[in-house]
């Protein structure tokens, strides 16, 4: 895989030279986490991108129906397949932290091995699949998928996680991220 363009002339915004849609954004990072994550101080360089990106996070954590564990699995599916180790990092800390991903689970994703939760794995595989082979899974990993108990409706949320996880890991390689200190306990090469 080769690496992508770094962005030479764009450079991380912070709140002291911010303009006012920046700023507004930033202030709204801030609020949710508590400080401005390195790619959100990327991503606002357009707004439009953070804006978007914060907007279907927010609504994929409020409305797919998905527990805190499982949204963590999406995301880390959608982060390891596109190799994102900035948001694999971020995920893997709200994992742990957060949202409850058994610890075994989490070490099975972080290190490629088979997830021994058999709803989890399925929700992993489908989302993987799904990255992989750009929205077209096969209809034995969807039937798997239905089988340990999702809803189809499901499957447009995960489209949605992909599509906001996909924002902020192409941003990532564009701006080769620094992981925060606050995720680089789960730092991965």
């Amino acid at each position: 895989m080769s690496a992508a363009p770094i962005l030479h002339t764009l450079h991380p915004v912070d709140l002291a030279s911010a303009n006012d849609v920046q700023k507004a954004l930033l202030d709204q990072a801030v609020k949710a986490v508590g400080f401005i994550p390195n790619m959100y101080a990327n991503m606002v360089n357009a707004p439009a991108v953070l804006s978007t990106y914060l907007h279907g996070y927010a609504l994929f954590r409020s409305e797919s129906g998905l527990k805190p564990a499982e949204q963590e699995v999406v995301f880390l599916a959608v982060s390891q397949v596109n190799g994102c180790t900035y948001c694999t990092a971020a995920h893997s800390m709200i994992a742990d932290k957060k949202s409850g991903v058994p610890a075994d689970v989490l070490k099975a994703i972080r290190t490629g091995q088979p997830i021994p939760d058999a709803r989890l794995a399925a929700l992993f595989a489908l989302t993987a699949e799904m990255v992989k082979t750009q929205g077209r899974p096969n209809a034995a990993s969807v039937q798997a998928f239905l089988d340990a108990g999702f809803q189809e409706r499901g499957v447009l949320y995960i489209v949605l996680a992909i599509a906001v996880k996909t924002l902020s890991n192409y941003s990532n390689h564009a701006f080769a991220t620094p992981v925060d200190a606050a995720f680089s306990a789960y730092k991965v090469d």
